[in-house]
């Protein structure tokens, strides 16, 4: 019989999310998102259907984790 506990490995499954939650997420506007993408510095957004654009969760995780650590290899100081 199966158990009911999760083992500890067990991560959370893949998400995407939509343009409103990236903006809340990372503090930056639609202008400033695309921009970035152009120029390689934000992760592009995949699209679903021809009218829907989403990112994936993790890595809009990850790049907020690069910015905290320092953008362009610039550590920041805590």
């Amino acid at each position: 019989m199966p158990s009911a506990t999760m083992p500890e490995t067990w991560e959370q499954p893949e998400r995407f999310i939509r343009l409103p939650e990236v903006y809340r997420r990372v503090g930056l506007g639609k202008s400033m998102i695309y921009e970035m993408i152009q120029k390689g510095r934000f992760p592009k957004p995949y699209k679903l259907t021809p009218f829907t654009s989403c990112w994936s969760e993790r890595e809009i995780v990850a790049w907020i984790a690069d910015v905290k650590d320092g953008f362009e290899g610039k550590k920041r100081k805590v």
